[in-house]
């Protein structure tokens, strides 16, 4: 059986498993024994592009062999700590998004490009830290700010996604939110108009950390992962290709939250 590598962002983590993908991430969401539900977000890893001074490696094969029953060995945690910086963005193959149900959807990577002119942007950032911010920097621009070692803050990589703002992108005081599921939407109003209102301030925080899984329907574009040199983009399909190409994986990705 082969043996794959997959970066976890929630928590952040390499992990080795003989499951494919979409078993891999069946099995991440849906939890054992050992492990609670809930949504996965990770990445397959080209395993020949890590450094085995930081990663074990050496004895995988070894180490990752499946069960006496001969059922595959499930998952292997090689790193949980500072994991992300040391993975080179080309060696992110995929990006596999599970429902809590299991249903995995997979993203392929492209060089970013620029898709809206919107002002002002909502990002929540994964890994390695995980606050939800408005911007007025797009995802290029904001990631050269968070990664530039002459902030004050700053992270050496960052993977994050943009998520819509619907109306209130051209309003704050908009009252048409019905299709903004997010918790305390008066404090995102705030927000908004403290960014519109100061225009020296590229970024404020909506919330310190991530206090729920992210709504997959609420992703406007897509998810990215960068640093200094380089920002590379998985888009998420269009609602009509993921009505017409991932219905089952579109109709978890709502139902599972009550949508």
């Amino acid at each position: 059986m082969k043996t794959y590598l997959y970066l976890s962002l929630i928590p952040e983590a390499l992990v080795a498993s003989m499951l494919p993908p979409d078993e891999f991430g069946s099995y991440y969401a849906i939890g054992s024994a050992k492990r609670s539900r809930g949504q996965a977000i990770f990445f397959s890893v080209d395993r020949d592009q890590l450094s085995t001074d930081f990663f074990p490696l050496g004895d995988i094969d070894d180490r990752c062999v499946p069960h006496a029953d001969g059922s595959p060995k499930t998952s292997i945690y090689l790193s949980i700590y500072r994991t992300l910086e040391h993975i080179p963005t080309s060696a992110l193959l995929k990006l596999h998004l599970a429902t809590e149900d299991g249903r995995v959807l997979t993203l392929s990577p492209q060089p970013y490009e620029a898709t809206s002119d919107a002002q002002i942007h909502l990002f929540q950032e994964f890994c390695p830290v995980s606050p939800r911010i408005v911007s007025r920097l797009d995802p290029q621009e904001f990631t050269d700010f968070i990664t530039n070692p002459a902030q004050p803050v700053n992270v050496p990589r960052i993977v994050f996604c943009d998520l819509t703002l619907g109306a209130l992108h051209d309003d704050p005081s908009s009252r048409d939110i019905d299709d903004l599921p997010y918790p305390n939407l008066g404090h995102l109003r705030d927000c908004l108009r403290e960014l519109i209102a100061g225009p020296v301030k590229p970024t404020k925080t909506v919330m310190r950390q991530m206090t729920q899984d992210v709504l997959f329907r609420t992703v406007e574009h897509g998810f990215y992962v960068g640093d200094a040199q380089s920002l590379v983009s998985f888009p998420m399909p269009s609602k009509d290709r993921l009505e017409r190409e991932y219905y089952a994986w579109w109709r978890s990705a709502l139902s599972t939250f009550g949508h």
